[in-house]
C-alpha cells in the first residue's frame, strides 16, 4: 500500500500545479489526494493568508494544528475517517471559533459563536 500523502507534499504540488505559494494562498484545496493524507501536520501552521481550507476526501481522524490559521474563515473536513463532527476532539468546534475568530463555516455550516449563542 502507498503511504499516505503529508500536507506539506501535497501543498508543494499544489504550488507547483498553480505557481502559486501556500503561504499567500487565500484558499488551499487539498481534497481526494491520491494516496489520500491521514494527519494534519505542523505544515499547516505555513498557510498564515489561508481563508479557506479544503481537506474532503481524505483520511483524516482527528483535527491538528489549526490553531496558527487566525485567517481561516471556511474549512471543510467531510468525507474524512470521522462519522460526525462529534468525534473531533472533545469541544473542538468551541476552541476553533477561539482560535480562528474569522472561522464562519465548517464542512459547509454557519458556525455560531458562544457570544452570538448568548445574544438569542
Amino acid at each position: 500500500m502507498a503511504e499516505a500523502t503529508t500536507i506539506k507534499g501535497a501543498l508543494a504540488r499544489g504550488e507547483e500545479k498553480t505557481g502559486q505559494k501556500p503561504s499567500e494562498a487565500r484558499a488551499i484545496r487539498l481534497y481526494a489526494q491520491i494516496p489520500p493524507v491521514e494527519k494534519m501536520d505542523a505544515s499547516l501552521s505555513t498557510l498564515s493568508n489561508c481563508e479557506k481550507l479544503s481537506l474532503t476526501t481524505n483520511c483524516i481522524e482527528k483535527t491538528a494544528n489549526l490553531n496558527d490559521l487566525k485567517t481561516l474563515r471556511i474549512l471543510s473536513l467531510g468525507r474524512n475517517n470521522t462519522n460526525n463532527l462529534n468525534e473531533l476532539e472533545v469541544n473542538w468546534i468551541e476552541e476553533a471559533t477561539k482560535t480562528m475568530p474569522k472561522l464562519k463555516k465548517l464542512d459547509g455550516t454557519p458556525v455560531v459563536k458562544e457570544d452570538e449563542e448568548e445574544d438569542n
